[in-house]
């Protein structure tokens, strides 16, 4: 698989799901993680609601994003298995969505997925009903704190800006939300996001 390109596994035998997935957004320095663990802070408890951990490869760090880790030959194997519903490469890393997300779907939950812009048309294809909540923040900001994660030079960071300019996704539900000020407020918003789609059914599920 190529740099920054999507693969669609197929869907497990008899789910279809009547849920939503809540696909959140957003470039590097945007925030998303944070969001997404005050989210989870406050909805984590509800059955209803599954925060979804990716699978990457990369090792678990602190202060990354909370996800499961496997080697490159780990990954590949488990994605000829049919064990992810959606698989993509970025920045030199392979990422999945679990396809045990379905089954929590299919009993009319909602499922959050820190996901990627560029694999959207396959989460799309993957899952069905899909809402993208997409984040954002000022330019001068998330050159800020791109900097502040010294996690890259400087030249790395400006093809990380470069990708952070987004275009309206037409015919399509997208939920915008500036994370340039304080957390709680985007928090806030995220979490209206989310609960606006919340449905009466719970579903059984929460392994992905």
């Amino acid at each position: 698989m190529s740099s920054d390109t999507a693969a669609v596994a197929a869907p497990i035998a008899g789910t279809g799901g009547h849920g939503t997935l809540i696909a959140v957004v957003g470039p590097s320095g945007a925030g998303k993680d944070s969001l997404l663990t005050y989210a989870r802070d406050r909805l984590g408890a509800d059955p209803a609601v599954l925060f979804v951990r990716r699978v990457i490869t990369r090792p678990a760090a602190p202060e990354a994003e909370d996800h499961d880790s496997l080697s490159v030959d780990a990954f590949r194997a488990a994605q000829a298995s049919g064990l992810f519903a959606v698989a993509w490469q970025a920045h030199g890393l392979h990422y999945a969505i679990p396809a045990a997300v379905h089954r929590h779907l299919a009993g009319g939950g909602i499922a959050v997925v820190n996901g990627s812009r560029a694999a959207l048309p396959a989460i799309r294809a993957a899952f069905g009903r899909v809402i993208t909540v997409r984040i954002s923040c000022r330019p001068e900001i998330l050159v800020a704190r791109l900097a502040a994660r010294g996690r890259e030079d400087a030249e790395r960071q400006q093809a990380r800006l470069a990708r952070s300019v987004t275009t309206a996704e037409a015919d399509r539900e997208v939920v915008e939300i500036d994370n340039s000020g304080d957390l709680s407020t985007a928090g806030d918003a995220l979490l209206a996001a989310i609960r606006s789609r919340m449905t009466k059914s719970v579903s059984p599920s929460r392994e992905a």
